[in-house]
């Protein structure tokens, strides 16, 4: 891995949802890097019980609804409850899979918006400028769950748009707004 050089950052403060686009707001999103890596900093949500989530648009939908690229993917958690309450458990999260879905792929099981509940994570998008191959992504992401309890989500899967350059990806909750936190974008040569 190289480098990573921050590219920008969206702060959020009652935001629907924090978008990179490139060209946009000195945003670049193109085969300037080979690596796209996106960190997730204490993400509220204004309401409880949301999943945080993602998906992209292709240079065939710029600016589009972010709804025809198609992901497949697996989801993964390890879980523990916050009173050690039960027995900590490794569970395939078949509810945070997606399979040639245009759908919103969920980085994380519900986040609560309790005072102390956020999520925080790293996400890495590779070649999305690419117009022979697919786009590969994976994410770990962890949250305090709305039931209380520790979360960790390991999220990986492909975007299956491989005629077309993504230039465009978008982090929302489920519902509501991202009331707090920062997601930072990075290049990585």
């Amino acid at each position: 891995m190289g480098i990573p050089t921050l590219i920008k950052t969206l702060p959020a403060s009652g935001s629907t949802e924090l978008a990179f686009v490139d060209g946009a707001a000195s945003v670049t999103f193109d085969s300037t890097y080979d690596e796209y890596m996106f960190v997730f900093t204490d993400i509220h949500p204004e309401n409880d019980s949301v999943y945080f989530e993602f998906q992209v648009n292709s240079t065939n939908d710029a600016g589009g609804d972010y709804d025809t690229s198609l992901i497949t993917s697996t989801h993964v958690t390890a879980e523990h409850e916050e009173d050690n309450s039960g027995t900590p458990f490794v569970d395939v999260w078949t509810a945070g899979d997606l399979a040639q879905s245009a759908n919103d792929q969920r980085l994380t099981d519900t986040v609560g918006n309790g005072s102390d509940e956020s999520c925080a994570g790293i996400m890495h998008l590779f070649s999305p400028s690419s117009t022979t191959y697919i786009k590969h992504f994976y994410a770990r992401v962890q949250q305090y769950h709305a039931g209380n309890r520790s979360i960790c989500s390991h999220v990986a899967g492909y975007i299956n748009d491989a005629s077309y350059a993504i230039d465009e990806i978008q982090f929302k909750f489920s519902g509501g707004n991202i009331d707090d936190g920062v997601i930072q974008m990075y290049g990585i040569a």
